[in-house]
């Protein structure tokens, strides 16, 4: 570990950003706790084999627990002097908040209560949260920019999302806890979420199954590669100052600032798989909106970010990594 560096502690280890996020960390020396509940909301064994990747490095402590239980995370942060809080775990998906809505309140409402208490009570310098471009539901005006008006989310997740900055924001005016939201937009790449598009469907394409489009495919979205999001999010981890009541609360987009046509990304993937897609046209789904669009401006400015992964790159790297995990020819 690199002297003079306090730990980090990083929710959601085992998710895909997470995961990514803490290994670029303990790459750069940093000592990394990480906790996940290690959930089924997607294939366990995935989260696992990327625990086992994380385990390589000799500054990394893995703690299996659900956000809810109070009494441990106050211990963790009793024991560790953490010098940043990244908090990536959450229920995600949209499409999945309308069958099981409960899960979301104790997830990201609860449990990230318990995330901003533990950070209020023992004075974590900077704490990094997981906002999402859900919070912008139908917002027509493009590209979607930090200052836009976002209290008309369309699905349960958004809310819950727009909720958190709201408690985050809260907690900064009261407590001078310096905290930073980070929007995502639609990221991928490899070790990427199964429920997600682009895995989604390139399993589809290799099982040969039909892929779903949904509104006919008339539909586009800010695809962002993982690694842009994990440069994005090192660059503010650097950026903003540590010293409590320094920066009490900001937000910002992390996007690709160039949305996709889904028609576009199936082609790179048909074109990377060495095969076609069997396409079912379907109609739009509760919960979706037909573009999302980052203005990264502000993250820019201040960070000097710039995403470079073409869709057609990061599509190859992707299934790169698929075709070796799933021993697929």
């Amino acid at each position: 570990m690199r002297d003079g560096l306090l730990p980090i502690f990083l929710t959601g280890a085992a998710g895909f950003i997470g995961f990514h996020v803490a290994r670029k960390l303990l790459g750069d020396g940093f000592q990394v706790v990480g906790l996940d509940n290690l959930n089924d909301y997607y294939d366990v064994s995935l989260k696992e084999a990327r625990l086992i990747e994380l385990r390589k490095f000799e500054h990394f402590q893995f703690i299996k627990s659900d956000l809810l239980n109070c009494p441990l995370m106050e211990e963790i942060c009793e024991k560790n002097n953490f010098g940043r809080v990244i908090h990536l775990a959450a229920q995600a998906g949209v499409r999945y908040s309308i069958e099981n809505p409960r899960t979301y309140i104790d997830s990201n409402i609860a449990g990230f209560l318990n995330i901003l208490e533990c950070c209020r009570k023992y004075q974590v310098p900077h704490l990094i949260f997981a906002s999402s471009s859900s919070v912008y539901g139908s917002n027509h005006k493009q590209p979607f920019s930090e200052e836009d008006f976002v209290d008309k989310p369309v699905s349960l997740y958004a809310a819950t999302k727009k909720s958190n900055e709201l408690m985050a924001y809260a907690y900064a005016h009261l407590y001078g806890l310096p905290v930073t939201g980070l929007r995502f937009f639609t990221v991928y790449g490899p070790w990427g979420r199964p429920d997600m598009a682009v895995f989604k469907f390139t399993k589809a394409i290799f099982d040969g199954k039909p892929i779903d489009l949904y509104n006919n495919g008339n539909m586009k979205r800010d695809f962002t590669y993982i690694d842009d999001v994990v440069d994005g999010i090192v660059r503010l981890f650097a950026h903003i100052p540590t010293t409590r009541n320094a920066v009490p609360f900001r937000l910002y987009n992390i996007g690709n600032n160039h949305p996709i046509d889904l028609t576009r990304l199936v082609s790179a993937i048909e074109s990377a798989c060495g095969r076609k897609a069997i396409k079912n046209l379907l109609p739009m789904q509760p919960g979706d909106v037909l573009e999302t669009f980052a203005d990264i401006s502000r993250l820019n400015t201040e960070t000097g970010f710039q995403p470079t992964t073409t869709i057609e790159a990061g599509v190859t790297a992707f299934i790169d990594w698929y075709r070796d995990y799933y021993g697929v020819l």
